[in-house]
């Protein structure tokens, strides 16, 4: 089974999600779902491919993280 190849293209668009409130209080699925990007710090801001599952991420757990523009 040939290995997958990561796509490094210069001009592949990303986008800069940054973690704002805290998750404590907050279900573990909200938890995972954070950590799961790599987030570990408060306003912390991480890039990420601009796909439809990383904004899926995003837009389970508004009330958690932000895309910066």
């Amino acid at each position: 089974m040939p290995r997958r190849t990561q796509n490094n293209d210069s001009n592949s668009q990303q986008i800069r999600i940054q973690y704002y409130r805290s998750f404590i209080a907050c279900p573990e699925k909200h938890k995972s779902i954070v950590r799961s990007l790599g987030l570990r710090k408060l306003n912390q801001i991480v890039e990420r491919p601009d796909t439809e599952a990383m904004r899926g991420a995003v837009a389970k757990v508004p009330h958690l993280l932000r895309i910066v523009e």
